[in-house]
């Protein structure tokens, strides 16, 4: 139950809730990032489409091939790219996210990103306090009005969110306090 978002409704079997595109043009608008980015958690594309607009080069990879990215599926906890240069940037499966947060962080060099797009409330927690001590974010972007994330990426069964969400960014050696700011 340590990923309960306390509703009675079934969750998806891979904890798969499309991210708005949106929620990366408002990223972009405030964060410069490396011109090579991992989405390790792609989807049908959405955040990575994004990138790629902007100019980035993207290495697209799941677990699970939904049609777009790596046809090779990739447990990005399990696994990772050899001497990889660039960022991180996903929307992780929220039960997995403290993991996934952990395993970005090894898998960049010092002074790269690793930019998660998660509930709000994964700043509490008494593991993840442990963690945020030891590997504090640099900036959170909380999102002042709700942004979507859709079961199946099926957007138009989901017109608004009663979730809080942020961007959570990570610089790999930084230390010090985060600094909090609102988006859109």
């Amino acid at each position: 139950m340590g990923a309960s978002n306390h509703t009675d409704k079934e969750r998806q079997q891979h904890d798969y809730y499309a991210t708005e595109p949106k929620a990366m043009e408002l990223l972009l608008a405030e964060e410069q990032f490396s011109p090579v980015i991992w989405e390790c958690a792609c989807g049908e594309g959405h955040l990575s489409k994004v990138l790629e607009q902007h100019g980035f080069e993207v290495v697209s990879t799941d677990l699970i091939y939904r049609g777009f990215g790596d046809p090779e599926p990739l447990d990005f906890l399990k696994e990772s790219l050899e001497d990889f240069e660039g960022d991180i940037i996903t929307n992780p499966p929220y039960k997995y996210a403290l993991e996934f947060v952990e395993q970005a962080l090894n898998s960049v060099q010092p002074g790269r990103k690793v930019a998660m797009f998660l509930k709000l409330q994964f700043l509490e927690g008494k593991s993840r306090k442990q963690f945020f001590l030891h590997n504090p974010p640099k900036v959170v972007y909380v999102s002042s009005s709700r942004l979507i994330c859709a079961m199946n990426g099926e957007f138009s069964k989901y017109p608004s969110s009663a979730v809080a969400y942020a961007w959570f960014v990570w610089e790999k050696g930084f230390q010090g306090d985060p600094i909090i700011k609102w988006i859109n």
